[in-house]
Order: C-alpha cells, then sequence, then structure tokens
C-alpha cells in the first residue's frame, strides 16, 4: 500500500479532484453544488492522493486577502482511516511553510484531527453548506 500525493495540474488530474470533490461533499454531506463547485476552482492550487494509483483523496490551497486558506479536504468513505488526510494536510504544509498566515475552516467533527498539524480554532462556529464549521489558524514552531 502507497500513498502517494501530488500537484493536480493535468486535465485528467483536475477531472479527479471534482469527482472525488461531488462523492464526498455533494453526494455524502449534501452540500450544495453550487457552494461546492465555486469561482475560485481555477485560482486555487489542487493535490490528489492515490493509493496503489488509485485516485482516493484531494484538497486545494489558494490566496486570499487574510492569507493561505486550505480548503475542500476530501477523501472517499470507503478508503478513511488510512492516513491520507494526513498526508494531504502534510503536503500542503510543505509546499506553504514560509506563508506568513495560514487558515482554513474545519468542519466540527475534524478540530481534533487540524489541531494535531498546530492549528488552533477561532471565533465562534459558523455553517458553510449547511455543515458547522471553526475557524482554525496555523501556528507554525
Amino acid at each position: 500500500m502507497e500513498i502517494k500525493v501530488h500537484l493536480a495540474t493535468t486535465q485528467q488530474e483536475l477531472e479527479h479532484v471534482r469527482e472525488i470533490r461531488e462523492k464526498v461533499f455533494i453526494m455524502e454531506q449534501n452540500v450544495p453544488e453550487d457552494v461546492e463547485i465555486d469561482q475560485y476552482e481555477d485560482s486555487s492550487n489542487h493535490i490528489v492522493a492515490l493509493l496503489d494509483e488509485e485516485f482516493i483523496g484531494t484538497a486545494r490551497w489558494r490566496k486570499t486577502e487574510d492569507g493561505i486558506k486550505l480548503e475542500r479536504f476530501a477523501v472517499l468513505k470507503e478508503k478513511r482511516g488510512l492516513g491520507i488526510g494526513k498526508k494531504l494536510v502534510e503536503f500542503i504544509l510543505e509546499k506553504i511553510k514560509n506563508e506568513p498566515f495560514v487558515y482554513l475552516h474545519a468542519q466540527d467533527h475534524v478540530i481534533s484531527f487540524y489541531k494535531k498539524f498546530g492549528f488552533n480554532p477561532v471565533g465562534k462556529h459558523f455553517y458553510e453548506g449547511g455543515i458547522s464549521h471553526q475557524k482554525m489558524i496555523w501556528k507554525q514552531e
């Protein structure tokens, strides 16, 4: 079992990104498609995770007015618990390690997961796509 993570640069890889996000966010979590597929698709850096050459996870990051925002972490349901999410986070943090301000909006059930990487919750919970979230800021060591 080998997990590989890399930037999604080809049209085929970007199609896999979209397929994974459709399965996880639109079908599984009932996020409206117009919320999930947004105006930032072309201005974001997308990554893919493969397990034995099968596309099973994705995430993205982008520059905002506030800093670098990590988003759209998704792993296919049947492949969760294998460390794919960890590999996705580690890959992005390595790519953006010199950025002065990094944040994300974590779904409530994964707040403790992101804390393991040095993200700290700030502010009140809020809803995105009908799901409760918490803003988290990355504190580099």
